[in-house]
């Protein structure tokens, strides 16, 4: 094995270990991963956060606007699917290159969009790229990783996604403060330009772990979907796919529609706004941290099942909250944006772990993006809720999804501590 890659020499001492353990290759790996999926989550912020100027500027209705957040899942879905069976064949940080320049070139086109179907056209041409990201950049860095150390260092590019939503408020709120609704949306996509700078980067200083690369030596391989359904595995592939529905499920509800509920029916100013998703990426961020370290301690289906039903409760509490006490929901906020991104933590080390090297893209960019295909269509449903529930009381459905996620697990093995195969 490469000296690069992990170094064996390395003491397993303070809470930065898991980074040296990671080894030269391992360190730009991980940055180049992390780099990925923050800005993966910048351009997919954006819609959310311009909303409510989308739906003015074009006159649409609230299901019509769930649909832009659903047709973005459900495309992402296959890009997702595509990127995993492309990182079996061409190489993990190929595959991440394509997926950064795909999301990257279409968020910005979003920001061009003359009419609603343009728009919806170009939103789901970014879910290509969207999907697919996380599926090349999580493999990536698992086969760098200890098995001891696998579930927080996964979980660190996890918590990029929180990075990448903290830097799309900041945007947001300065562009909304500064021009006019029907400029502001537009210019909030074109910053979407950003991430393709990441190429050159991960282009000139990334590789693939030594596991890896000698798969493709051994020529491509000829990982297809129909083949993570078979023997053993159809089992695996089934609950896993329903774990990451679930979950999903249950996060876009939140993720695509509490601007537009902190706004609408809380009558919060761009600013107001602003705080309030500011309290919950700081939850978030310290939620993919905390369940990392846990993932790693306690396994990781019982880190699952915790923040599932933590999960549950809390959506229910922050979206039941009765009118005029908009200081019980600052107080609810911090804790569900920790629990709603603690469950992710372990996702990329669990899934990794569940599939052999030759197959790995493929189970995994297949699992969660089924998932995020399927969980999609929560935002939609909330959307067309909200005309007779009201947004917050459509919301309460994503609850249903992680109640889905605890049961999928019941049906999965624990993989904690287990050498990749």
């Amino acid at each position: 094995m490469s000296t690069t890659d992990i170094d064996p020499t390395k003491e397993d001492r303070g809470p930065f270990a898991w980074f040296h353990a990671l080894g030269r290759n391992g360190k730009r790996a991980f940055v180049g991963a992390f780099g990925g999926y923050g800005l993966d989550a910048y351009d997919y912020q954006v819609l959310p956060l311009g909303l409510v100027a989308i739906t003015a500027h074009f006159g649409i209705t609230t299901g019509e606007a769930g649909l832009l957040n659903t047709v973005t899942l459900v495309v992402s879905a296959l890009g997702g699917a595509i990127a995993g069976v492309l990182a079996d064949r061409i190489g993990r940080v190929r595959t991440l290159m394509i997926t950064v320049v795909t999301y990257a070139v279409f968020t910005v086109l979003c920001g061009f969009a003359t009419s609603y179907e343009m728009l919806l056209v170009c939103r789901a041409l970014q879910g290509l790229g969207f999907g697919g990201e996380w599926a090349a950049g999580a493999i990536l860095v698992a086969e760098y990783c200890k098995p001891r150390y696998r579930g927080r260092t996964v979980a660190f590019i996890q918590s990029s996604w929180a990075v990448g939503w903290g830097l799309s408020v900041v945007v947001y709120t300065a562009v909304f403060s500064f021009l006019p609704q029907d400029v502001a949306w537009r210019v909030l996509f074109w910053t979407g330009a950003i991430p393709a700078i990441l190429v050159f980067y991960v282009r000139r200083n990334v590789k693939d772990a030594p596991r890896a690369e000698r798969a493709l030596e051994k020529g491509p391989a000829k990982g297809r979907v129909r083949d993570v359904f078979r023997g053993e595995l159809g089992r695996t592939t089934l609950f896993a796919a329903l774990l990451a529905t679930g979950v999903q499920g249950g996060y876009y509800t939140l993720a695509g529609w509490v601007p537009t509920f902190l706004k609408t029916e809380r009558g919060l100013s761009v600013v107001g706004t602003g705080g309030y998703l500011a309290l919950l990426i700081s939850g978030a961020f310290a939620g993919y941290l905390t369940g990392g370290y846990l993932t790693d301690r306690l396994g990781r289906k019982r880190t699952f099942t915790l923040f599932a039903l933590l999960s549950a409760v809390l959506i229910v509490l922050f979206t039941t909250i009765p009118a005029g006490a908009n200081g019980l929901i600052l107080l609810v906020t911090f804790p569900l944006g920790f629990t709603t991104s603690a469950i992710f933590s372990g996702f990329g080390s669990f899934l990794a772990e569940l599939y052999p090297t030759a197959l790995r893209g493929t189970g995994q960019g297949f699992t969660y993006n089924f998932g995020r295909g399927v969980g999609a269509f929560f935002p939609t449903l909330v959307g067309f809720l909200a005309g007779s529930m009201g947004v917050g009381g459509a919301m309460i459905f994503g609850a249903v999804g992680y109640g889905i996620a605890v049961l999928a697990l019941l049906g999965l093995p624990e993989t904690k501590g287990v050498e990749l195969r």
